[in-house]
This record gives C-alpha cells, sequence and structure tokens, in this order.
C-alpha cells in the first residue's frame, strides 16, 4: 500500500509538459480530421509521397542495422550478460514472458493482415518479375512481419533493460536512453524534443493499428448481429469496447496484463489449429509455408535491399518502407514493456527468445490462415483476387474466405474474440508503459497513478476515432507511421550506439 507521503512524491515526480502536450496537440489532430476530412487526408498522402519515395532508402538502412546489431548483440560475449544482479533468475517463465512480449508487440491487425496481405500483393508486378504468385505470395508477409522488424523491438528492449535492471534508472524515457551519447542535454531541450517525438510516434502507431483492423471486427459484428447501425458507428461501438477491456486490465497492473496476455494467446492458438487442421487446406498450408520459409531464408539480403530505384513496381515504397516505419513507431513503448518483462534474463536469452517465440507465433499466423485462402486462388476453387480487383473491400473477402470454411461461424466468433483480446493485451501494455513515461523517475515497487493510466488509456482511443470518421483511405491510414517514423529512426540508431558504448564499458568480470 503506498502511503501519502508516496502519493504526494509520485506527484511532484509526474512531468506534466510530457504529459499534456501530446494530449492538447493529439486533440487538435482529431479535431482537423475530423473538421476537415478531405484536407487532411489531401495533406497526409503528399507528405507520405515525399517521405515514402524520396527518403525511402533510409528505413530500409535502418532495418539491416538493427537486424545486424541484433544477432551480433546475441553472439558477442555480451550476450551472456544478465539484465539485473548477476545471477538473478528470471521473473517469469519463458512461456509467460512470450505471451507478454507477443501480444504487447502485436495487435488485432495480424489477424486482418495475415487472411488479406498476399491478395493485395499478388497485384503487383515486383511478384510477377520475381516468379508468380504461387511462389511468393506467400513470403512477402514473413518478410515484412519476421526478423528485421522484430530486432527493432528486441535490441531496444536489450537497451531498455539494461538501463532499467543493469544501471537501475527507473526512468522510462527515450531521452534517458540516450543519455549515454547526448549526456547531460536529456536534460534540456533536446531530451524533451525526443520525448515529444516518441510519444507521438506511440499515439500514430496505435491509431494506426486500430483505424487498420477495427472494421473488419465490426463487419463480423454486422454478420452475427444484423443491426441497423452503420459501419462507422459499429467500429466506434468496438473501439469504446475495446477501450473499456485494456483500461479494466491496465489498471491491475503487470499481473492483469500477463493474465489477459495468456488467455489471448490460448484462443490464438485454437483458432491456428482448428483452421490448420479442420477447415481442408492442411497439406497446402503446411507445405507451401515451408516453401516460402525457404525462399525468404534464400532471399533475404535481396528482399532487404530492394528499393526499386526505376520505380517500375513502387513494391517497396508501398509495403516495406510502410511496414518498417509501421514498426519504429511501437518501437516507442513495446522495447520498454518487453524491457520491463526482462529481467533475469541474459541478452542472448532476450534476443533469441523474441525471434523463437515473437517470429514464429507470428510466422505461423501468416502461414496458416493466409496459405488457406492462397490454397483456395491456386486451385482455381475460388478467385479472391478477381473479387478484390472488382469491389477494393478485403473486410468483405475475409469475411467471404472465412464462409468458405466448414466451421465458418464458429471461426468467425474466434476471430472477433481473439481480435478484441489482441487490442486489447497490446494497449493494456502500451497505455501502463506511456504513463511511466510520465514520471521523471518511479521507483522498482510502484505503480503509475491511477489518473495517468486512465488519462493514457483515452490518448490511445481519440485519433483512431477521429480517422474513422474522417473516412481515411488504408494509403492515408498507413502515412501517419511513416511520417512519424522519420525522427524515431535517428533516436533509435543514437538509442542503439549509447547501448554499445555502455557495454564497452560495463566491467566484464560481470560478463561470463
Amino acid at each position: 500500500m503506498i502511503k501519502r507521503n508516496d502519493h504526494e512524491l509520485q506527484k511532484k515526480n509526474i512531468d506534466w509538459m510530457i504529459t499534456l502536450f501530446p494530449f492538447f496537440v493529439i486533440i487538435g489532430i482529431a479535431l482537423f480530421l475530423f473538421i476537415f476530412p478531405i484536407q487532411s487526408n489531401r495533406i497526409i498522402s503528399e507528405v507520405r509521397s515525399f517521405l515514402g519515395d524520396t527518403l525511402g532508402v533510409y528505413y530500409l538502412i535502418i532495418g539491416i542495422m538493427v537486424f545486424i546489431t541484433s544477432i551480433w548483440l546475441a553472439g558477442s560475449k555480451y550476450g551472456n550478460l544478465t539484465l539485473g544482479n548477476a545471477g538473478e533468475q528470471p521473473q517469469y517463465t519463458f512461456w509467460e514472458w512470450g505471451c507478454m512480449m507477443f501480444t504487447c508487440g502485436l495487435a488485432a491487425d495480424i489477424l486482418f493482415y495475415s487472411f488479406s496481405e498476399w491478395i493485395m500483393y499478388a497485384s503487383n508486378p515486383y511478384v510477377s518479375q520475381l516468379g508468380g504468385l504461387m511462389e511468393w505470395a506467400g513470403v512477402f508477409p514473413l518478410f515484412h512481419w519476421g526478423f528485421i522488424p522484430w530486432s527493432f523491438y528486441l535490441v531496444l528492449a536489450v537497451a531498455f533493460a539494461f538501463m532499467l535492471h543493469v544501471k537501475k534508472i527507473r526512468c522510462y524515457r527515450y531521452s534517458e536512453a540516450c543519455r549515454p551519447v547526448i549526456g547531460d542535454y536529456a536534460d534540456g531541450i533536446l531530451g524533451r524534443a525526443i520525448d515529444i517525438f516518441a510519444l507521438f510516434a506511440l499515439l500514430a502507431g496505435t491509431a494506426t493499428t486500430f483505424s487498420v483492423a477495427t472494421p473488419l471486427m465490426s463487419q463480423i459484428f454486422s454478420y452475427f448481429f444484423h443491426m441497423g447501425f452503420s459501419q462507422t458507428t459499429i467500429t466506434i461501438g468496438i473501439l469504446l469496447i475495446t477501450f473499456f477491456v485494456y483500461t479494466y486490465a491496465v489498471l491491475h497492473g503487470i499481473r492483469g496484463i500477463g493474465i489477459l496476455a495468456k488467455i489471448c494467446i490460448y484462443i490464438f492458438l485454437t483458432l491456428m489449429l482448428v483452421v490448420l487442421f479442420f477447415e481442408g487446406e492442411t497439406r497446402f498450408i503446411i507445405e507451401n509455408g515451408f516453401q516460402s520459409f525457404g525462399k525468404l531464408i534464400q532471399h533475404f539480403i535481396e528482399l532487404s535491399t530492394y528499393s526499386d530505384p526505376g520505380r517500375s513496381t513502387n513494391f517497396p515504397q508501398d509495403w516495406t518502407i510502410y511496414y518498417w516505419a509501421y514498426w519504429m513507431v511501437w518501437s516507442v513503448v513495446v522495447p520498454f514493456f518487453i524491457g520491463t518483462i526482462s529481467k533475469g534474463r541474459t541478452i542472448r536469452q532476450v534476443i533469441v527468445g523474441g525471434y523463437i517465440f515473437g517470429v514464429g507465433a507470428t510466422m505461423a499466423s501468416f502461414t496458416v490462415l493466409g496459405n488457406y485462402s492462397l490454397g483456395l486462388q491456386v486451385s482455381g476453387i475460388y478467385n479472391f483476387i478477381g473479387q478484390y480487383e472488382v469491389n477494393d473491400n478485403l473486410y468483405e473477402i475475409i469475411l467471404y474466405i472465412v464462409n468458405t470454411m466448414p466451421h465458418a461461424d464458429f471461426v468467425l466468433g474466434m476471430i472477433l474474440v481473439c481480435m478484441i483480446l489482441f487490442y486489447a493485451t497490446s494497449f493494456d501494455s502500451i497505455a501502463y508503459t506511456a504513463s511511466c513515461y510520465s514520471y521523471k523517475n518511479l521507483n522498482y515497487n510502484d505503480k503509475p497513478n491511477i489518473f495517468l493510466r486512465l488519462l493514457w488509456c483515452v490518448l490511445l482511443i481519440i485519433l483512431p476515432i477521429s480517422l474513422v470518421f474522417s473516412e481515411s483511405s488504408m494509403n492515408n491510414i498507413q502515412s501517419i507511421s511513416i511520417i512519424s517514423a522519420l525522427p524515431i529512426g535517428v533516436i533509435m540508431i543514437v538509442i542503439i550506439y549509447g547501448l554499445i558504448k555502455e557495454l564497452g564499458y560495463y566491467n566484464d568480470k560481470n560478463i561470463k
């Protein structure tokens, strides 16, 4: 129980500028999107075109650099360093740790993209140039959701865990993680700018995630209940339901987050097993998934460096650059949470374990759900690509895909519940960590103030609702992440350089 004095001390430690400034700016952006939807969408599209087309290689280079750093960290002598006191054991079992890591790092959009991503790739000329739909449609989802994006999370998680558990600095700030490089400037205007950029990126990333997948949830809800409301109204209702679920969880701290994460994983794995073994495409799912993973390994460097300088396909500008930016803005807060729950693990365990659990579960989703519909397309039983070219509505196509399954209603029900839980488990951890961000420092056993946790729960939902009302296109929703990731990439490089610098200074006697 925290005494009154402790509450007063906590209040004094709150950085109200960092907390309230983003709040008012996000309110302003949300109002602009709501009042001027056409103008705001045009501005967003123009800025995205400049960043993605002119500066696109910037995002690709950062992706390769961070991935290489993750391999070096895991394989170096620093891989044995315990992120905590020497000999300290992990706080959580590998299963508990993995569940929280996976669900906080991925929201419900993984289910949306798992079903539909290969369909969006199919019409791009780059797929035809490489060898066609059959060979490559299953490869790109594994690439865009695999090793490079997860390396963003894991390398930064190591940096933050080192700061929290080895250096014992209880400050959840990007600026604090940059201190080994920028020194006392972390306490000044530069540090404030870094933290504000980080919070804007966080809010943009959550807005992108909510806005992409919630329309699918509203479609499923309408399918089951046939209510006479518009899709926008139902989508807002689902956002509010999710808001109440993750708010309830975040008010119960890490324990509540862990319980919700395990429930989510159990339902997610059940969904995977049902589709894999009971819906009729088992052989194709396994064989094409195996082949796609092999092609990913064979062509990994080629895919990582493809920039399409002649703009013959615009594939990297439309997809790879967007995805790297999307994961970069989520890296503002997810690595802090992973770092927090990684106390007692070694650097190698965090990186290798993260790749095993995080990448493994992610690839399982795309392999099973994506290859189910791809198998039906390749065999000529259904033409999902043709349907997409006619009505351009992926949400309806996903419902159509699921309705081809023998147990369609059961699968749709599981998808809806799983998506709500994915959102809740992602955003409860984000809201909890972001509320820690509001403190100049926070004692190890202290929880953020309930008011702050509620405030961040509200902040995370405002921009997504405004994007739904402004009826932003998929392209413009993606643009929010690309724009926000530009400064975050530079900050990530500074943090990683600072980590390497700190490890170099660290006493070698603590490294086995």
